[in-house]
């Protein structure tokens, strides 16, 4: 798996664990949307400063968007699509 793979299975496995869209993810960061979904894909090559924006976002070390997932590791689910309804 390359790096950009890495990164972005990482992001999406952190994202969607925390329940995060890729939208709430991106504002905290103060980035792109479409862009996050990119990464997640494998088809950017993230800066530096991405990297440290997006894990300051997830709350987690930078270093935790470059560790290899381990083998066999099923890709992560997407979260479910649509609104959240308003609790009320």
């Amino acid at each position: 798996m390359n790096v950009r793979k890495i990164i972005g299975w990482n992001l999406r496995k952190l994202r969607a664990e925390q329940g995060l869209s890729q939208e709430r993810l991106a504002l905290a960061a103060e980035i792109d949307r479409s862009y996050v979904g990119r990464i997640e894909r494998g088809s950017e090559n993230v800066t530096i400063d991405t990297l440290e924006a997006l894990a300051k976002a997830l709350g987690v070390p930078a270093a935790a968007l470059l560790t290899e997932p381990p083998k066999g590791a099923r890709e992560p689910l997407p979260l479910s699509s649509g609104r959240k309804p308003k609790a009320g």
